[in-house]
C-alpha cells in the first residue's frame, strides 16, 4: 500500500503482466478510454464509493483471447501484474474442481 504523497494515483501508472515470465502486457494508464478522474466523477452520481472500492477499468492490449492462436491461461501458469510504484500481484492458476 502507499499513500498519495508517496504516488500519484492520478498520474500516469504502468501496468505489465507475464505468464509464466513472458510479458503479455505492457501499457500505461494514459490509454485507458476514460480518465480516473471521469471514472470516479461518473460512478459517483450514482454509487457511494468508499476507501477501498476498486473500479475495474478493463484491460490492455495481450489478453490471451486477442492472440492468433489465443493464448488462454491454464492450470499451473503463473500470473504476475505489477505497478511500479505500487507493488506486484502474483498468482498461480488453478483448475475449476468439478
Amino acid at each position: 500500500m502507499v499513500t498519495p504523497d508517496e504516488l500519484d494515483p492520478m498520474g500516469e501508472l504502468q501496468v505489465v503482466t507475464t505468464v509464466n515470465g513472458e510479458e503479455r502486457q505492457n501499457d500505461t494508464t494514459n490509454s485507458l478510454m476514460f480518465p480516473f478522474r471521469y471514472l470516479i466523477s461518473y460512478l459517483s452520481t450514482f454509487y457511494h464509493l468508499k476507501p477501498g472500492d476498486i473500479i475495474a477499468t478493463g484491460t490492455p492490449n495481450g489478453a490471451g483471447a486477442r492472440f492468433d492462436p489465443p493464448k488462454y491461461l491454464k492450470d499451473g501458469d503463473v500470473v504476475t501484474v505489477e505497478v511500479p510504484g505500487i507493488g506486484t500481484l502474483c498468482n498461480k492458476v488453478a483448475a475449476e474442481s468439478v
